[in-house]
């Protein structure tokens, strides 16, 4: 039986109630509220696994309330806003999933599933290895020997993907895919390369991204 505890902010007493019922049934444990005042006192004294956050809230962002989360908390953000710059956003600030309202109640467990099944089978290799870089998954660092790198959650995810497939040749589509999960669709394909341009950078000579030539990249 599930024991992961998710945080579910939303304002919307309906819309929390009906999730609250559906997650419980499928044997989470859920904690509610509805504003981000109320978010940061339960923060502070409880461990969260996942947090469902709806964007907006009568005093707040669902931003506001991921900046009060341990870094390793899982997100998803639950939302009526569908508009390219506030996804962006939201995935840059580390959120593992972007739901817009309405939406289909099965479709969100099954994201809700997902995440914490990638969450779980990720802390169950604690530490990878992509050339002399050391990630800790658990933490969601990187090092290259004591000195831990200065990554974006998206440079984070992206580094996390190559070492996950280390020595494999990944097509572009394959990695889009694993950094935006299912919002993929709406990434253009030139933000990739200015990531893997910036990740490169902050490698240095410590780890191999290589470009294959009209397929996609290899790293080891």
């Amino acid at each position: 039986m599930k024991t992961d505890r998710i945080l579910l902010v939303e304002d919307d007493a309906i819309i929390a109630s009906g999730l609250v019922y559906a997650l419980e049934q499928e044997g989470y444990a859920v904690t509610h509220c509805s504003s981000a005042r109320e978010a940061r006192a339960i923060a502070d004294r409880e461990s969260v696994r996942l947090a469902l956050l709806d964007m907006q809230l009568p005093d707040g962002t669902g931003f506001d309330v991921r900046e009060m989360l341990a870094p390793d908390t899982s997100v998803i953000f639950l939302t009526v806003v569908d508009d390219e710059g506030n996804i962006v956003k939201a995935f840059e600030s580390g959120a593992d999933d972007y739901i817009t309202k309405p939406f289909r109640l099965r479709e969100l467990l099954a994201r809700v599933k997902r995440t914490l099944n990638i969450r779980n089978a990720g802390e169950q290799t604690a530490v990878l290895q992509l050339g002399e870089v050391s990630i800790d998954t658990a933490a969601g660092k990187a090092y290259v020997g004591e000195q831990m790198l200065d990554l974006t959650a998206l440079e984070y995810r992206l580094l996390l993907t190559f070492a996950q497939n280390r020595g494999q040749v990944l097509s572009r589509p394959q990695i889009l895919e694993s950094i935006w999960d299912a919002a993929g669709s709406f990434v253009e394909d030139n933000t990739l390369t200015v990531y893997i341009k910036r990740l490169r950078e902050k490698l240095g000579e410590n780890a191999n991204i290589e470009t294959v030539r009209g397929i996609g990249y290899r790293a080891d």
